[in-house]
């Protein structure tokens, strides 16, 4: 059985489908068969990061509805052997969600897949909730700013008590942290919240922190997952994040301003 992970966030813009293709493309170059399901149905967007806009022809509510099976949609990624998308409609209401539907989906593909990672849309309307209900674990997205944490603690909340798990008595969902556009000279100026600071307030146990870099909107912008980008600090930091979710200890890195050279501060870069 697949091993269901959703990411998500109490508040809009934190990085969360960037997250999710970072994190499934990271797993499948582990060598584990990998699904990513967009849950934003009306918004889609994880097409786009995965650079598969054009080839999608059917999608989640075309599979729930049986108007197509699940060959038919998944879009198997070109880069990453074992990689697939699940694209959401783009035309449909999120009530087209149901319970029973994506339950049945998520049944049919824990039987081909190791992983299986929900994009869930932010908040907690329809689309979140269903992706949150079904997961065995959980991470967490926030910025070091105070409203997005705030907000990603009511998402904890849901998490304890309105899971599958929590109704059926089971292990509770396994949460963790990922801390996105981190700066750590903001974080010097009194900015931004510290990787301390947030770490405390919400009390779940840190898998990453994703540094503000403009490898990110570069990678968005040419449909590519940031992991990809081996050489960028925020490529580097999410192959982190994947080591430490297989339960590896890795030392954690981008925490500190880089302090510059002589010649660096001479002659720029």
């Amino acid at each position: 059985m697949a091993q269901i992970i959703v990411v998500t966030s109490g508040k809009g813009g934190v990085g969360k489908t960037t997250s999710s293709a970072a994190i499934g493309t990271g797993l499948a170059l582990k060598g584990f068969k990998t699904v990513i399901i967009d849950f934003d149905i009306g918004l889609r967007n994880l097409d786009l990061i995965m650079g598969v806009e054009r080839r999608v022809v059917y999608d989640f509510v075309n599979l729930i509805n049986g108007d197509s099976n699940i060959t038919q949609t998944l879009i198997k990624d070109k880069r990453v052997e074992g990689l697939y998308i699940l694209p959401a409609s783009q035309t449909r209401d999120k009530d087209a969600l149901t319970r029973e539907g994506v339950e049945k989906v998520l049944n049919d593909l824990s039987e081909k897949f190791d992983y299986i990672i929900c994009d869930s849309p932010a908040g907690i309307e329809q689309g979140a909730l269903m992706a949150l209900y079904f997961a065995d674990e959980a991470i967490v997205v926030t910025n070091p700013e105070v409203s997005s944490v705030r907000d990603s603690d009511r998402i904890l909340g849901i998490l304890a008590s309105k899971s599958r798990r929590s109704e059926q008595g089971l292990e509770p969902v396994k949460e963790h942290l990922l801390l996105t556009r981190y700066n750590p000279s903001r974080v010097e100026k009194g900015e931004m919240l510290s990787v301390e600071d947030v770490s405390e307030i919400l009390a779940v146990k840190l898998i990453g922190v994703i540094p503000e870099s403009q490898a990110v909107l570069k990678a968005s912008n040419i449909g590519e997952p940031v992991i990809l980008d081996e050489q960028s600090d925020a490529g580097q930091a999410y192959l982190d994040t994947i080591e430490r979710l297989l339960g590896n200890k890795v030392d954690y890195r981008f925490l500190s301003e880089e302090k510059k050279g002589i010649f660096k501060r001479l002659f720029g870069g």
